[in-house]
């Protein structure tokens, strides 16, 4: 809940700034190792809240086979469900078309939050061909986690050999979300074999049976209805 870092008192809800976790993906559809995967960063790191940015579209990832955009939050919300997730499409509210303009413009919209980036091992093998990638760890904490096959590539990759200089050792405090940037903490994580392909190809029409109807984003309280939807690239 926001405001309510895990494991923590009154006392300290006082004294910290909201420290809230940035989950961008297509969630296509959410699954338990999605939830594994936050809930275990939110206590390394010690989140108030994860918030999972349902992207609209992303560039790097094909279309066929995408379900739209309302099927995909559906069951993100449902998969969040009593934990300290929110499931949200504000990319879409706030007309971004790239993550830095995203990041930036969250920045703005909520000054006392304190955002830390999350993102797999698969992503920072690829991050240097994000627009303005090092402009992303200089807004906020980068927190990278682990994922067997990528793990290789991500430390030989461009990103990491610049990034490298502000990777946090083993020891450190992994509080990411009151350190400045750019700051990186990479994770160590049980793998978890569930995957939102092979949930696809045992149900490719699993997004029809999503309940759509009624659906409000939680951050901006909007109501979400089926559509063409155009969104944030990478």
């Amino acid at each position: 809940m926001a405001g309510a870092r895990l494991g923590s008192g009154p006392a300290l809800r006082r004294q910290h700034p909201v420290a809230t976790g940035l989950l961008g993906g297509s969630f296509n559809p959410a699954h338990g190792a999605h939830r594994r995967v936050t809930m275990f960063v939110a206590r390394a790191l010690l989140l108030d809240e994860v918030w999972w940015l349902v992207s609209p579209g992303n560039v790097l990832k094909p279309v066929e086979g995408m379900a739209p955009l309302p099927a995909r939050l559906a069951s993100a919300q449902r998969m969040a469900r009593r934990a300290p997730i929110r499931a949200t499409a504000i990319e879409r509210d706030l007309g971004t078309r790239y993550t830095i303009d995203s990041l930036r413009a969250l920045k703005r919209r909520y000054p006392k939050r304190r955002f830390v980036w999350i993102m797999g091992a698969d992503n920072l093998a690829q991050f240097h061909r994000w627009r303005d990638w090092r402009g992303i760890a200089r807004e906020m904490p980068i927190a990278v986690v682990a994922r067997p096959g990528y793990d290789a590539a991500a430390v030989a990759s461009p990103a990491m050999a610049w990034l490298r200089r502000w990777r946090r050792r083993s020891g450190q405090k992994l509080d990411g979300a009151i350190r400045s940037a750019p700051a990186l903490t990479i994770l160590r994580f049980d793998p978890d074999p569930r995957s939102a392909t092979e949930i696809r190809a045992a149900d490719p029409d699993w997004h029809r049976r999503q309940r759509t109807r009624s659906l409000r984003d939680p951050i901006t309280h909007r109501a979400i209805r089926p559509g063409s939807f155009t969104g944030a690239k990478p």
